[in-house]
């Protein structure tokens, strides 16, 4: 009876320590354990964790060996062995469930066979929040205009999968500018943009205001958009092999063929190992030859990121349009691997193209080997947008719903400049931004490289100040400084913004200027306009997921309810979405939103 016990628990083990580690390793695969700095237990390095099986299997293996020499086994019938080999399920679903039997047939898997969890690649450019600054010694704050929305589509995949976001992959401009607002914009194309100022009482904190620039670009009618050339940059490399990759991408560029006018032209280039060109130059209105290229598409080696991007310019070159938008749109997981793969090297070959006449934008997919870092450094020296598209929809908002803004500049190189003044305003800080921020000289000369802004873009900044006496100034004043600055001319002023930009074929920036004044203060929160009071819930959100410091008070249940008031109109519901996002995000963090 001892062996016969003693060959059953031989047999249990083999059955049911594999089965265990196949079921914990498909839980974290399907995303409902997710294996994280928080995670009580943590995963083990991938070449310990297959000693550590290969080492139970050998001692079950041993046991059940001294039990077979001195006894008959317990029985195991063959055939129902057979019937479960036929019938091994798929990858265990999320809720799903699996028969004794072909738990036993995998769990009879060589431990070696069975795959482990992908190692997690991602990276994000690394910024620390703005700091606070003292008026009296650092009076001007410049930055370049930011209308990426990448970070916004990143945070939301993060929380809908059951995890707050990396901090790093929070920039809260971003978050920000993901939403259309009701600036007013200007009256022609000669001034590019207008700029609406709001300056209003701190929601976290009651001794403090919030300065609110709402900057509308023109809205180009679609009648006059010039033609554009375009060229689908696609990576098919292995890493490309996911749902949420290469197939969301097709679909995708299927939606941006649909919104090109029959006069733009667009090629698709390729890359994996070596870049290939798929499509010469076509005119748009060969539909039918251009989703056939994209349907055919299919992934599989490595990553040739840069020749990619050089074989893409020559096409764009040969299909130049001198008075049109001339621009490559990369679709990647940014895995770029062989090659010029350093960040230095890629982005000196995307700015001397951009001196060119021809622009980058970027679009990221995928999670576990996307690199946020390169994606912006790339966009940003294309002088184009970076956008990750992790859903359908997200695809229709970004290629479709705001194509004009993506494809089609009205402004480039905008740069911002606020100048405060010391008898009104002790200290400020700006909200956002880390990535853009620019030296005070850098916004007179015309060499130093900005943001674009594109077709009815939004651009919103905030900064939170300190007025004169509030007991919320953190810096002392200066022992050998000035006591008391000299009030301005006009008293009532507590700011001065400065706004430069180039046109899109110029080289010679232009100014426009506008004070900031007591009139263009509110008294209360409620009495700011309904698109300010969300964009501020907005910019709340995204320093409590970032860990700014002073929002370390102000829950999630209170953004909540200041971002409620203020949804306003919402026809896509992206608003309605964000809700839903702050509602998640307060439960992740063990708060309770309401």
């Amino acid at each position: 009876m001892n062996r016969r016990f003693l060959a059953g628990s031989a047999l249990a083990t083999l059955l049911v320590v594999p089965a265990a580690g196949l079921v914990t390793y498909e839980l974290v695969k399907s995303g409902t354990v997710t294996l994280d700095a928080q995670t009580t237990i943590a995963a083990k390095p991938a070449d310990e964790e297959q000693r550590a099986r290969r080492q139970v299997a050998e001692k079950a293996k041993a046991e059940m060996k001294v039990a077979a020499d001195s006894a008959e086994p317990a029985p195991l019938a063959e055939s129902r062995e057979e019937e479960a080999v036929a019938a091994m399920p798929e990858p265990l679903a999320v809720g799903g469930a699996a028969t004794v039997q072909s738990l036993s047939r995998m769990a009879m898997q060589p431990s070696d066979a069975m795959p482990l969890p992908a190692e997690n690649r991602e990276r994000f450019a690394s910024a620390d929040p703005n700091p606070v600054k003292s008026v009296a010694t650092d009076p001007v704050s410049t930055f370049s205009a930011d209308v990426d929305t990448a970070s916004y589509s990143y945070v939301r995949r993060s929380l809908l999968s059951g995890s707050l976001p990396d901090p790093d992959s929070v920039r809260v401009e971003e978050l920000v500018n993901y939403f259309p607002y009701d600036w007013k914009g200007p009256e022609t194309a000669e001034t590019p943009f207008n700029a609406t100022v709001t300056v209003m009482p701190t929601p976290w904190n009651r001794n403090t205001e919030l300065l609110h620039i709402g900057i509308k670009g023109f809205d180009m009618v679609p009648a006059d958009e010039p033609a554009a050339n375009l060229v689908f940059l696609i990576d098919v490399s292995g890493s490309m092999d996911t749902p949420d990759k290469l197939p969301l991408l097709k679909s995708a560029f299927r939606l941006l063929v649909g919104k090109l006018k029959d006069t733009d032209t667009v090629s698709i280039v390729t890359y994996a190992g070596n870049a290939g060109v798929v499509l010469e130059p076509t005119a748009a209105k060969e539909r039918e030859k251009i989703l056939d290229a994209i349907d055919d598409l299919q992934p599989g080696g490595s990553t040739a990121g840069a020749e990619g991007i050089e074989t893409a310019y020559r096409l764009a070159e040969k299909a130049f349009r001198k008075d049109g938008v001339n621009r490559v749109m990369l679709a990647t997981d940014g895995d770029f691997n062989v090659g010029a793969s350093s960040d230095e090297d890629l982005k000196r070959l995307i700015e001397a193209r951009r001196k060119g006449g021809i622009f980058l934008s970027v679009l990221g997919f995928g999670r576990g080997n996307y690199n946020d870092g390169l994606m912006q450094a790339l966009a940003q020296n294309g002088n184009g947008t970076a956008a990750y598209i992790d859903t359908l929809a997200e695809a229709q908002k970004t290629l479709v719903e705001e194509a004009g803004a993506s494809l089609f500049p009205i402004a480039r190189d905008v740069k911002f400049q606020v100048e405060f003044n010391p008898a009104r305003i002790s200290e400020y800080r700006l909200i956002g931004y880390e990535t853009r921020a620019l030296n005070r000289e850098d916004f007179n000369d015309d060499k130093v490289d900005a943001g674009d802004i594109g077709s009815g873009h939004r651009v919103t900044a905030i900064y939170e100040v300190t007025p004169k006496g509030s007991p919320a100034v953190l810096n002392d004043p200066l022992r050998y400084g000035k006591q008391e600055a000299e009030p301005a001319a006009d008293g009532g002023e507590l700011a001065f913004l400065k706004m430069r930009w180039k046109k899109p074929d110029g080289d010679t920036s232009e100014l426009v200027t506008m004070p900031v004044t007591d009139a263009n203060t509110v008294a209360g929160v409620d009495a700011a306009s309904a698109d300010v009071r969300f964009s501020v819930a907005v910019a709340a959100f995204g320093q409590k997921l970032k860990g700014v410091p002073a929002l370390q008070d102000y829950a999630y249940g209170s953004i909540l309810g200041l971002a409620e008031a203020a949804r306003g109109s919402d026809p896509f519901g992206y608003r309605a979405e964000f809700l839903k996002l702050v509602r998640l995000a307060g439960g992740l963090a063990g708060e309770k939103a309401e």
